[in-house]
Order: C-alpha cells, then structure tokens, then sequence
C-alpha cells in the first residue's frame, strides 16, 4: 500500500522570525532600504500629529540615530494578519455605500463640467486678466448707461410730438419742424436699441447650444472607464480606503492622480519602448500566491551590480528613465489585474533584502524614494501584502523603533522574516509549484510546470520519513524532491510486487548538505508492478520541510 501523503496546511500565520546575525556582527546602521508604505497610512499620519514619523521611506535618517545591541533571540513583530476588504458593493456597511454614492455623484459632476482632467494655468495670467477687466468695465458699463438714457430721452421727445400734434393743430409747420429732428433722433435711437437687441437675441442661441453640445468628458484609470461600469466602483473603493473613506480627500486625490498621470503621458508610456538593460533581474513578476494575487519580486541586491548602476543611476537623466521604466511596469502590471467586483486587483510584492546597497549608493537611494512617492500618491490600495525576506538583523531592530508610529492596517501587511526563515515564511503564501526555486520552491524551466502541483511534508527531527509512488504498468516515472535547508539523508529504491524479483536501488542512500544543488530530479523506467520507494531521514534536531512531485508516463517497451 502506498503511504497516504498528506498535504501540509497553509494558512497564513503571524510570522515570527527567531533567525538573526551573530551578535559579533558589525551593525551597517547606515544602510538604506526603502519601505514601501501605502497612502492609507500617510492619511493617517496627516490627520494625526502624534504619528508624524510613519512615513518608512526615511529609514535611512532614522537607522543613524538607532543604538541597539543584537540579541539571539529577538523576534521579528507580528505581522501577516491583514485581510483583504471586499470590493462588493452589497457586502460594504452602510457607511461606506453612502461615501461611495456620494463620490459618484461628485465624480460626474466633475465629469460634466470637464474638471477632472483639466490642468491649471500659471499665476501670472491670472494675476493680468483681473487689471484688465477692472479697466474696461467702466467703458463698457458707461456705454451702457449713455443707450439707456438715449432711449429714456427718446421715449418722452415721441411723447412729446404726439401731445403737441393732437393739442395744437394751429401749429403744423413748427410740430412737423420738430418731428423731424425729433424723428431723426428716434430713428438714430430706436436703430440703437433694435441693434441692441439683435445681438442680445443672437446670442443667446449661441450660449445654449454650447451648453448642449458639452458633453461629459471620458477618463480612464488603468483602462477604466471612470463611471462606465462596476469595475469603477472598484477603483473609486481603493480611493476612499486610501483616505478612510472621507469623500473629499478621496475626490481631491482621484484629481491629484488623473492630471499627473496626464502630465506623465501615461499612455504614451506603455507604448514606448524604454527596454530593460538588466533591470528585469532587479523587479520581475513570477506566479500567484495561494489566494491568487500575482507575484511581483524586488532583488535590492542586483543593484550591487556596478555596471548595471551607473546604466540606471550615474546621472539625472539616467534616474528619470529608470522611474519611468519602473512606472511603465507597474502600469502593465495592474492593466493585468481584474478590477470586476469580487476579482483580484491587488499585487502580493517580495522585497529581498539580501545584500541590499549601503549608504554609498546615494542615487539608488534618490531614485527609490522619489518613485516610492509616486506610487504613494498615485497607486492606492494595490498592495495585498508586503514579504520582506533575508532580513538582518538591524532591519528588525529599525523596524521596533518605527513600528509604534504605524496604523495597524499597514502593519498588518508586512511579513519579515530572517535568513533561514524565509524559504519557509515564503510557503505560508505562496505554494511551491509558483515559488522560484532560489526562494524555496520548485518553480522552474524543465519537465515540471505551475499545473504540477506540489506535495509538502513536514519530516520531524531525528525521524526518517518514506514516500511510496505505486505502479501497476510499464511506464516511466519521473520525480523532483528538495528539502529545505537539507542536512538529510536521501535514498530512493524500486520495490516490485512479485516475490521473486529483487529491490533495486535507484539513488544510494547519501548525505545532501544545504550547499548541495536545491532540487534533485530523477526518472526510472519500471517494466513490472511495484514502487518506488524515497526515503528521507533527519537526524537533525530540527525538523524540515520536504517537498516532491512526479509525473509517470506510459511505456510500450
């Protein structure tokens, strides 16, 4: 019988680091790493003022005033908790359907009236228009004045002459004498008004058939059509999180980010072609985590790399073209994303922190800080979870210093985890088949795929642990095993079902030290009934974590 294998659990856990440096390490108290923080918390910070050092990308002022010793058995703060909202309408409070109701009804109103994506004009004009109205309003107000008394004047004059003509017939020749200057100016006066009125008349029209030709303008947010359809409910929701769900500050952001992302030519972007000269080594997506959100991975130590340095930071020009590259795969990134209701529209980000750049690596520094704030400014909401992985020791203890000044909401998206600990804290999110093998897993170029899934086994310490694979045909059977951190001992033997066959040995059982290649790959061609035996055995005193798959093809020889 084979042995049933069972598949380890992994639910998320608070991950608690016990790993760090020798305590005769010299601390680099000076290095910088840039923590990302989303804008939530930089709202929050704003309306606290006793939470004015939230802000993480200042690590680097902050780490220079730190004075702390290393102990072996510090612990990394709890963290992973964070749980995704629902971007369902029908599932949100009734608070927050109001707010969302409410920054609907301004956003079309701001569609109608072609605010959102219009850019201010400078001071300076403004500064001259008023000068220049204040000059000719009182010629335009005098003219007004000098028709309205010409037509008062022409009114009692026609009075006038009427009077005259009924009550004293005697005198035609005078009254015909003064109708006829009087006629003159009427005539001049009533020309006056009739073109005054004719152009009150024609205007008018003019006025009302602008107002029914403006329609509302059309914006989009990462292809969304704001307002189209449920999809915008999503985006404005990651707005209103992202202010606590305070309408106005949510609306003032949403306009804050459509005109820098017009100024940016953010369109243009995607289409350009800004190539990658060795950066997709530095940022890369690779699979989903275990809930489905893709996997983006940041490498702080590729920029050691002098060549591919001075080729992204050596100058100003230099540094500008690496934020737009950076900003060009974030946007290509999220186009990725489904922004349906109930869809995954976050991304999970793993920031390895080993051999991360020190303190001389100042233009690194400048370039990640400023486009860390744009993301803050301008990418709500689209962090499912913060992993940061082979963390020194000094991070966690910069980390206790500044977590006090942190809402719970983003701390509740950070994961850290020590050296030795982070294939592991890795497998709590990610399943093996997705993960990188340089991280744990088993994901790789060859015979296996992210289709093939992978089982996990905890091996106890000072315990041995067998994996039986049965085969009742001739087939070829193929298999791939790595347990993390090794130190075991591992063995695999073909053991056929007839009683008169011997057991074969494929692998002789040896020692596979943790410097060892990562993952082993074997096959054997089996032409009669029996199985495959592996067998791992940990006399460690730690206990480790196996994990294998295999595929068996049918065999005609």
């Amino acid at each position: 019988m084979a042995e049933e294998v069972p598949k380890t659990s992994t639910t998320p856990e608070e991950v608690v680091v016990s790993d760090v440096a020798p305590a005769d390490e010299k601390p680099d108290t000076t290095t910088d790493v840039v923590v990302p923080v989303e804008k939530d918390a930089q709202q929050e910070q704003e309306t606290s003022p006793e939470k004015e050092k939230e802000n993480v990308p200042e690590t680097a002022e902050t780490e220079s005033e730190v004075v702390s010793k290393p102990s072996g058995d510090d612990n990394v703060p709890e963290s992973g908790s964070f749980k995704e909202e629902s971007t369902i309408v029908s599932d949100l409070p009734e608070t927050e359907k109001k707010a969302l109701q409410e920054l609907k009804q301004l956003i079309q109103e701001a569609l109608n009236n072609h605010e959102l994506s219009e850019v201010p004009t400078t001071n300076p004009p403004k500064d001259e228009k008023p000068e220049h109205k204040e000059e000719q309003k009182p010629v335009e107000e005098e003219k007004k004045e000098h028709a309205a008394d010409v037509a008062e004047e022409t009114e009692k004059e026609a009075a006038e002459v009427t009077v005259t003509e009924t009550e004293v017939v005697e005198e035609k020749v005078a009254v015909s004498a003064s109708a006829d200057e009087d006629g003159a100016k009427t005539v001049e006066a009533i020309e006056e008004s009739v073109v005054s009125v004719t152009v009150t008349v024609s205007e008018e029209p003019k006025v009302e058939a602008v107002s029914l030709s403006a329609s509302p303008e059309e914006v989009c947010i990462w292809g969304v059509p704001l307002l189209a359809d449920d999809r915008s409910d999503v985006i404005l929701l990651k707005f209103l999180r992202a202010r606590d769900f305070k309408v106005k500050e949510a609306l003032a952001m949403i306009k804050s980010t459509i005109r820098w992302r017009k100024e940016f030519k953010m369109e243009e972007l995607l289409e350009e072609d800004l190539g990658g000269d060795g950066l997709e080594k530095a940022v890369y997506m690779h699979g989903f985590d275990k809930e489905g959100h893709p996997v983006c991975y940041n490498i702080y130590g590729e920029f050691q790399n002098k060549e591919l340095y001075k080729k992204s930071f050596s100058d100003e020009e230099k540094r500008y073209r690496f934020l737009r590259w950076r900003i060009q795969f974030l946007e290509k990134s999220i186009r990725k994303l489904d922004f349906n209701p109930g869809g995954i529209c976050t991304i999970v980000q793993v920031n390895d922190l080993r051999n991360s750049p020190g303190p001389s690596k100042w233009e690194l520094r400048q370039a990640t800080k400023q486009a860390l704030q744009l993301l803050q400014d301008n990418y709500p909401e689209f962090v499912a979870k913060q992993v940061f992985i082979n963390v020194p020791w000094w991070y966690l203890a910069v980390n206790r210093m500044i977590s006090p000044f942190l809402t719970q909401r983003t701390k509740s998206k950070f994961v850290f985890a020590g050296p030795s600990k982070s294939a592991e804290t890795l497998l709590r999110y990610i399943a093996a088949e997705q993960l990188p093998v340089k991280y744990g897993g088993l994901s790789k170029d060859g015979e296996f795929g992210i289709s093939d899934a992978v089982t996990e086994i905890t091996v106890r310490s000072a315990a041995k642990h067998t994996v039986e694979f049965p085969v009742t045909e001739n087939s070829l059977l193929s298999w791939e095993l790595r347990v993390i951190g090794w130190d075991v001992s591992y063995g695999a033997e073909f053991v056929p079902t007839s009683e008169g066959s011997y057991t074969v040995i494929i692998q002789k059982a040896r020692k596979v030290a943790s410097s060892e290649e990562p993952v082993l790959c074997n096959n054997y061609k089996i032409g009669e009934p029996g199985k495959v035996v592996l067998t791992i055995d940990n006399q460690s005193s730690k206990k480790k974590k196996l994990l294998y798959r295999l595929k068996v093809k049918p065999s005609s020889d």
